[in-house]
């Protein structure tokens, strides 16, 4: 009678929906799988664009794969997660936002049978843990530094970086033109972490090899004022100070620069300062045909100026096209043969799933990717290790010395 008496307890708010268990976390895997396909076919220089229109009308262009994320509205969420991871990439680091979601995705797409088969998820976590480290460690040994160099050394080993980033952009045809546009760009700011000192101009007409860049500021002319973010950068260029009245002035506030010139560029008329005293900025002045291509060519140009900043800071590099990717992945499968128990699988699986990258390089740029990873594979297992920076060679469908061909990016992309 006393059971029957007692009161119902209701911890959640009627009509939430309450799921747990090992059907959950398949469900949560699937969701992230799915996202990781939307991009999936974006990685590398073969790399699709994606068009995405939203309820608004608005049209954009892009294969940069945290723009796309950002654009997806996605609900579910373990899904958001891989959202954000992309975001982070990008913010912190530029480039390599596909990378991280397509790794992340098949990271738990690996897990997923140990799960089904009722593994208990600290171990594949524990396991998985164990693996990052060994891979960070193995990438820090790998990478060669790009310090010490002559500063026009220096630009050639960063205008190489920025060409392997561009590669993969709508801008890719033109990517020598860019890669040295952005590194000039990134070396006049000089130690400057604002990157807002590097403007970029949208100028519709003409094609890309019109646009250019001007060490100093360059702006539209208007009727009105000038913008907030073009006051202050030639505020910094000239040594000048922004005053609110022209009314007496003196002279401490005044800037000064070599050259004022006024400029037609397509239908604009530019205001452009070179020859500044404290030079810290530059602009970039984009042309190009349609409205999004421009967008994207922002993007990308972007993504461009972040990876050179980051390698100047951190100047160390290492080999692109996967090549960086199959030799962590050779360097687990040998560390798990030393393992015993049930965390040789996990570690194992984890080193399957770097493979992903070299994979969805050829099968975005048709080859068979079967037998290009047998080619890597064999390269990368020479005891010499003479085949550590062979990757895939996107020209020819075979494999190739990424180091030597300059198919280079910095190590934080990797380490990130």
């Amino acid at each position: 009678m006393a059971a029957m008496l007692q009161p119902q307890i209701i911890l959640l708010k009627e009509g939430t929906d309450t799921s747990q268990g090992k059907a959950q976390l398949v469900s949560n895997i699937n969701a992230c799988t799915a996202v990781a396909d939307v991009v999936r076919t974006t990685l590398g220089p073969r790399g699709m664009d994606k068009l995405i229109h939203d309820d608004k009308g608005n049209v954009t262009i892009s294969n940069d794969g945290a723009t796309i994320m950002k654009l997806l509205d996605i609900v579910h969420p373990a899904a958001k997660i891989l959202v954000d991871i992309a975001k982070s990439q990008d913010s912190e680091v530029g480039d390599g936002t596909t990378t991280v979601v397509l790794l992340a995705g098949e990271f738990l797409k690996e897990a997923k049978p140990f799960v089904e088969d009722g593994v208990h998820p600290q171990n594949l976590i524990r396991s998985y843990r164990t693996a990052c480290y060994l891979a960070i460690e193995k990438i820090k040994e790998l990478a060669v530094s790009i310090e010490g160099k002559s500063l026009e050394e220096k630009k050639s080993l960063l205008a190489k970086c920025a060409a392997t980033t561009l590669s993969s952009k709508l801008i890719g045809g033109e990517k020598e033109f860019f890669a040295s546009m952005v590194v000039d760009a990134v070396i006049a700011i000089g130690n400057d972490d604002r990157l807002n000192m590097i403007g970029i101009k949208k100028v519709p007409g003409g094609n890309m090899r019109d646009s250019f860049l001007v060490n100093g500021v360059a702006f539209k002319k208007t009727f009105s004022y000038a913008a907030e973010e073009d006051l202050q950068r030639v505020a910094a260029a000239t040594g000048g100070t922004v005053q609110t009245s022209v009314n007496n002035i003196i002279d401490e506030v005044l800037g000064t620069c070599e050259v004022f010139e006024e400029k037609q560029v397509g239908n604009e008329r530019f205001n452009i300062f070179s020859g500044c005293p404290s030079g810290r900025t530059a602009t970039i002045v984009l042309r190009g045909g349609a409205d999004q291509f421009i967008e994207e060519a922002e993007r990308s140009l972007h993504d461009a100026i972040m990876i050179v900043r980051r390698a100047l800071k951190n100047s160390m590099v290492v080999a692109g096209g996967g090549a960086i990717d199959m030799e962590i992945s050779r360097y687990l499968r040998q560390h798990a043969r030393t393992i015993a128990g049930k965390s040789q699988l996990f570690i194992n699986s984890y080193a399957k799933a770097l493979e992903v990258i070299p994979r969805q390089l050829c099968d975005n740029a048709g080859f068979d990717a079967t037998d290009v990873l047998n080619k890597l594979r064999q390269k990368h297992a020479l005891p010499s290790g003479e085949g550590a920076s062979y990757g895939v060679d996107i020209n020819t469908g075979g494999i190739a010395d990424s180091f030597s061909n300059f198919v280079w990016e910095p190590s934080v992309v990797k380490v990130a």
